[in-house]
């Protein structure tokens, strides 16, 4: 016997290693899972068993645990309460209130049970912590990007890996655009973590804005150093985000610190969620002049603000009166979103200059080469960048 739960208790030992689990936990599931074995087969169904397991050898002590009251009147429970009197007996210090241990006799055929009960309990609390770990670790990173495999399609639901779990992305999550295949590799932003029934169900995103962000996030290191910060993303998955920074140090140029230089940093980004194209924009404290940002690449000719409905009416010259649109309304509708402003766009007929056009010498642009195609980056306020 004592040869077997050595071997025994070095399967658990290796079992915690391979899982990451702490052998206390173990332990003690395996001690009340012993004390119960034992009351079923030697016992009685009111007694208190536990059990004491040495982790080295594996021996188990069994006890039977009372209760110690004052008096013969105050037993309610004979298989579970002593007097102090009796109880005394096997304790000279014992008093009213305390709980008492006594020793059981070990039984010839407990080893067996035990080892057979052991072994059930085991697989159980594995399970359930695995389970419990898994929660635990993923629950902290929601709202993190992480690798992912697809490792099955259900239907319109796909199955990911993520290494020691697997999650699910539903259709609402996924981008219309994209298409899915068993052993695509992709980049996926954790967006909730749950308990369910059949333990933890980790739900993940293609399609969240946040997706974007934490892009950004990672092929930056001015954002994950804070010197620039991303104040507003609105997004229509696989078409089209604008993105507003700001820099919280001088002398940075925050746009240009997305863009990267010759565009490879965006490039990254854009070699990540496919052809949908990234308009990065300068945030600006004066609603007027960041409403203006975020509908280029359109030029403006003035902005009326009203703070009471929160809403904004851009006049613009005709020729930029469909780009500050955009198909089916895109532009304004992103740009609405960024600012979180109500935005209106109207036709100008007076034939003056627009309020922010640029000279030749102002408007500068840098040509980025992304293998295939060149896209043209304007410097000063906003980048539009498409792959």
């Amino acid at each position: 016997m004592a040869k077997e739960m050595n071997a025994f208790m070095s399967a658990i030992d290796e079992i915690c290693d391979e899982k990451g689990l702490e052998k206390g936990i173990i332990i003690e599931a395996l001690e009340a899972a012993l004390a119960a074995a034992y009351r079923k087969d030697y016992g009685k169904p009111k007694q208190i068993i536990t059990s004491k397991l040495d982790p080295k050898n594996g021996d188990a002590d069994m006890f039977r645990v009372y209760e110690v009251v004052e008096e013969e009147e105050e037993v309610e429970e004979s298989e579970r309460q002593l007097t102090v009197a009796d109880a005394m007996k096997f304790d000279k210090k014992a008093k009213a209130g305390d709980e008492i241990k006594i020793p059981l006799p070990k039984e010839s055929d407990f080893g067996r049970i035990a080892a057979q009960t052991a072994k059930q309990v085991i697989i159980q609390r594995i399970r359930e912590a695995e389970r419990n770990m898994m929660f635990d670790e993923y629950k902290d990173r929601e709202g993190e990007i992480i690798n992912a495999t697809v490792q099955q399609i259900e239907g319109r639901n796909v199955i990911l890996s993520l290494g020691k779990a697997n999650a699910i992305l539903y259709p609402s999550e996924q981008v219309n655009e994209e298409r899915y295949y068993i052993g695509q590799r992709l980049k996926v932003l954790v967006k909730e973590v749950s308990e369910t029934s059949r333990g933890p169900q980790i739900v993940v995103s293609r399609s969240d804005e946040n997706l974007i962000g934490g892009l950004f996030e990672i092929e930056v290191p001015e954002i994950a150093a804070g010197t620039v910060e991303i104040k507003s993303i609105a997004r229509e998955a696989g078409s089209r985000t604008k993105i507003a920074v700001i820099a919280t140090e001088e002398g940075i140029d925050p746009v240009g610190s997305c863009v990267g230089q010759r565009g490879t940093r965006v490039q990254a980004i854009l070699a990540e969620i496919g052809e949908e194209k990234i308009d990065i924009v300068l945030w600006d404290e004066d609603v007027e002049q960041f409403i203006k940002n975020s509908l280029s690449p359109a030029k403006t000719r003035s902005i009326s603000i009203s703070s009471k409905d929160h809403k904004a009416t851009v006049m613009v010259e005709e020729e930029s009166l469909s780009l500050a649109i955009g198909k089916g309304g895109q532009n304004v509708r992103l740009a609405s979103k960024l600012t979180d402003w109500g935005i209106d766009i109207v036709k100008d007929e007076s034939g003056a200059k627009p309020d922010d056009e640029e000279s030749e010498e102002d408007a500068k642009t840098t040509e980025l080469d992304s293998g295939k195609k060149k896209t043209k980056v304007k410097a000063k306020k906003t980048r539009k960048i498409r792959k």
